[in-house]
């Protein structure tokens, strides 16, 4: 896993019940990796992959953990894991009411970031209200089982609704840009570049990945740009050189204060 950013851009899934792939996963470019319980698992193999994963946490290992969902027979099973010393986060699937995520907030030790994996039309409704709730670091979507709730065939303009609205929930409650979706084409890495360079203009900040041949474009496409990253620097020092804590001029242009705001989250990107 990198550190190129406090706040992850790369977020990739490993099966919870291939305890082999934990280190290559650990190894790779991600962020952050999540190891999947809920949908990588199946039904017959949820008891064996828990106990993988907590050996894993217990032994050195450090990883996200998506959970099972709260509806679930798993649930409270899995909640044991969030003690585990390797614990780096936990996501939750289908969030949609605030009881088990006040429980997973109330089990993690302190600043352990629980992400809500929005997913459902329920969820969609109140992700503004689950946002504000204490302990929830960031908002990701769950876009492929959306889809299936909806009714929406769509992945472009036919969840572009549904994407501004977790953008604006996260901004309203002081949370770090949520995370889309997944890209399920694994092959055609051009798909992929188009999907997070949508997901960056709509004002998300990172992005699932299933496999880590998606990581270098995500980790790249999140990043500040070079052509950005001059502008803001420059901004920056014009800034610092008139000694104004209001507007300032620069090339016939006005630099005010959201501008400013602008320069110094890109530097913050650029240099976490």
């Amino acid at each position: 896993m990198t550190t190129s950013s406090s706040v992850p851009y790369s977020y990739l899934f490993v099966p919870g019940d291939r305890n082999d792939r934990y280190g290559k996963a650990c190894s790779s470019a991600a962020d952050a990796v999540i190891i999947d319980l809920e949908d990588a698992v199946a039904p017959d193999n949820k008891k064996t992959a828990r106990e993988k994963v907590e050996q894993w946490l217990n032994n050195g290992g450090k990883a996200h953990v998506r959970i099972n969902g709260a509806d679930t027979q798993w649930f409270i099973e899995d909640l044991r894991l969030l003690n585990a010393p390797g614990l780096q986060g936990v996501m939750l699937p289908k969030a949609e009411d605030p009881e088990p995520i006040q429980i997973i907030v109330s089990s993690v030790r302190e600043s352990t970031p629980v992400v809500l994996l929005i997913e459902t039309a329920q969820g969609m409704l109140r992700a503004p209200e689950l946002a504000r709730l204490p302990g929830v670091s960031r908002l990701a979507f769950g876009s492929v089982d959306f889809q299936l709730d909806c009714g929406i065939p769509d992945d472009d303009m036919g969840l572009a609704y549904a994407r501004a609205q977790l953008v604006i929930a996260s901004a309203a409650a002081r949370l770090a840009p949520p995370v889309d979706g997944v890209t399920t084409v694994l092959e055609d890495i051009d798909v992929l570049r188009r999907e997070t360079d949508r997901a960056r203009r709509l004002g998300f900040g990172g992005k699932l990945c299933i496999h880590p041949r998606q990581l270098d474009v995500v980790n790249e496409g999140f990043a500040a740009s070079p052509e950005d990253v001059a502008q803001a620097r420059e901004i920056l020092e014009v800034v610092a050189a008139s000694g104004s804590q209001g507007a300032a001029r620069h090339k016939g242009k006005l630099i005010d204060r959201p501008i400013f705001e602008w320069a110094k989250r890109i530097m913050a990107r650029h240099e976490p």
